[in-house]
């Protein structure tokens, strides 16, 4: 059927073939592909990174020099390299992030990626709702972490306060824009929000 849902899709048996822990990885490689989000020897802060597909790809970029963070409130399995390190933390929770900072000497992040879902309810204007309060606080977090310059990605799902989230990132970023990645499933209305050069 065409625009069914296919569990085990090009992109799964892709993940899997690469060694990825979930097929959402190529939804940020296509960003990456196209905006340049990330350079090598960035300090990159995960949002909602379990599994960690997300940081896998990230930690190529970044390299040694570089660190991914990853912050789930489940439990991530820990990498082998050393510039990739996770914490069981709330995105709400401030202490949180100074606790990441210190521990880790990092004064400001150079991109925030956000692949947060909401419990979905199956009522659209819910999940719509949920997931905005969800992205409100990535952008409160990107606001005070996030260093002048540095870049956004952030999953969203278009709602009756979609043009609010919008007009938020561009207040505080210079460029924003909508994108829906190809590993995005043809049933998903979800949506990805990128946030180039973060203002002074």
């Amino acid at each position: 059927m065409p625009g069914s849902y296919l569990p085990q899709d090009k992109f799964f048996k892709k993940a899997k073939e690469q060694g990825y822990r979930a097929r959402s990885v190529f939804k940020l490689e296509e960003l990456q592909n196209k905006h340049h989000l990330i350079r090598p020897g960035d300090k990159v802060l995960d949002l909602g990174a379990a599994p960690g597909s997300f940081m896998q790809y990230i930690q190529k970029i970044v390299g040694k020099e570089g660190l991914v963070i990853g912050l789930d409130l489940t439990p991530i399995k820990p990498f082998s390299q050393p510039n990739a390190k996770t914490y069981v933390a709330d995105i709400f929770d401030d202490k949180a992030y100074d606790k990441i900072l210190k521990e880790n000497n990092v004064r400001k992040f150079d991109v925030v990626t956000s692949d947060l879902a909401p419990a979905t309810s199956g009522i659209k204007f819910v999940d719509a709702g949920r997931s905005f309060d969800l992205n409100c606080q990535v952008l409160k977090v990107a606001e005070k972490y996030l260093r002048t310059g540095g870049n956004l990605v952030i999953k969203a799902f278009p709602g009756a306060d979609h043009g609010q989230l919008i007009a938020k990132a561009r207040a505080l970023f210079t460029k924003v824009q909508m994108a829906k990645p190809e590993a995005v499933r043809n049933t998903s209305r979800e949506e990805y929000l990128v946030g180039l050069g973060k203002r002074g």
